[in-house]
């Protein structure tokens, strides 16, 4: 593997207060404001099998290295994925593109907030498509923060950058973790256009816990919207949403929400344990057991999924490229 050159260490922020970053946006540390800690709320105990082994070696070290040197971003490391370990270990990250800021305050969301005033790193299309062939990427994994603040949601940016990576190795496939545009279709026929194998837009979570747990400018039915209209465009597309439990959610809500996905031909599911990644954000109401996870599996594929990931650690880019193979 190539050697690199040594980097400075960042300065840490606490979590929940404002800084500066070096574009110049002031912006929340983790995204929630440390005023608005839920220190009231009893934390429930994390059971056995959340307990992740971390294994940091040279696979890693390189991934990190190569994220670090291209001045990227990653979901994996900006919103705490405890699965970071094992992922980067195995040479695999999922890029996050148009900086580390997002215009959103969702409350169960550790990436930082702040308005980036139509700032984008014009370069960056290049940098993570150089990114991915440092790292012999089959399979590349796109996700971005919401930039509201642009007209198009960043969606040529977004489109920029699946086209450069192609452009580097024509048989690569492309998975687009997408923001919801605030609805603007066009935003989505775009990005759709531009040569992604798989469109991917989280509902988060069920209809009635939606405003509890995301911003407010998100909805579900914005999301339903959203995927719906990449397949009607590209019927060929495989469209992929993930719901995080744990949060309040009724079985039978968990039901309505699979019938309503599958509705407009939703091709993929994830589901995965919520957890709080700071004292500020939403606590968790139940923690759901493995034995839980099999079951809501079986009822997704029993829906006609063609797939359904399901499992406590289970997160929406957790090797998405070996069940995209299966």
């Amino acid at each position: 593997m190539p050697t690199f050159q040594s980097i400075d260490i960042p300065i840490q922020i606490e979590s929940g207060k404002k800084y500066t970053t070096p574009q110049g946006t002031r912006a929340i540390k983790d995204g929630i404001k440390t005023v608005s800690q839920r220190q009231n709320t009893p934390v429930l105990r994390k059971p056995p099998w959340l307990k992740v082994t971390a294994q940091v070696g040279q696979a890693y070290q390189y991934v990190k290295q190569v994220v670090e040197d291209h001045q990227l971003s990653t979901v994996c490391s900006e919103a705490h994925c405890p699965n970071i370990a094992e992922c980067w270990s195995e040479g695999t990250a999922t890029f996050m593109l148009m900086g580390s800021v997002c215009t959103r305050a969702c409350q169960f969301c550790a990436v930082d907030t702040g308005n980036p005033k139509t700032w984008l790193d014009p370069n960056e299309p290049q940098k993570v498509a150089h990114a991915a062939e440092l790292m012999q990427l089959n399979y590349v994994i796109l996700t971005s923060v919401n930039r509201d603040d642009l007209k198009d949601g960043g969606a040529k940016h977004y489109a920029k950058t699946v086209r450069a990576i192609k452009k580097l190795k024509k048989n690569i496939k492309v998975e687009a973790l997408t923001p919801d545009f605030q609805g603007n279709l066009d935003s989505v026929t775009w990005l759709v256009n531009s040569g992604i194998d798989v469109f991917a837009q989280n509902v988060e979570t069920v209809e009635r816990l939606t405003h509890p747990v995301r911003d407010p400018r998100a909805s579900y039915w914005q999301t339903m919207s959203v995927l719906a209209h990449a397949k009607k465009i590209r019927p060929d597309i495989i469209t992929k949403t993930s719901l995080m439990l744990g949060l309040g959610e009724t079985e039978p809500e968990l039901i309505q929400t699979m019938n309503d996905l599958r509705t407009i031909g939703v091709d993929i599911l994830t589901l995965g344990q919520y957890l709080q990644p700071t004292p500020n954000h939403l606590p968790v109401m139940a923690y759901i057991r493995p034995e839980q996870f099999k079951r809501y599996r079986a009822w997704g594929m029993a829906r006609g999924f063609l797939e359904v990931v399901s499992g406590p650690l289970i997160r929406s880019s957790y090797r998405a490229g070996s069940y995209f193979k299966d």
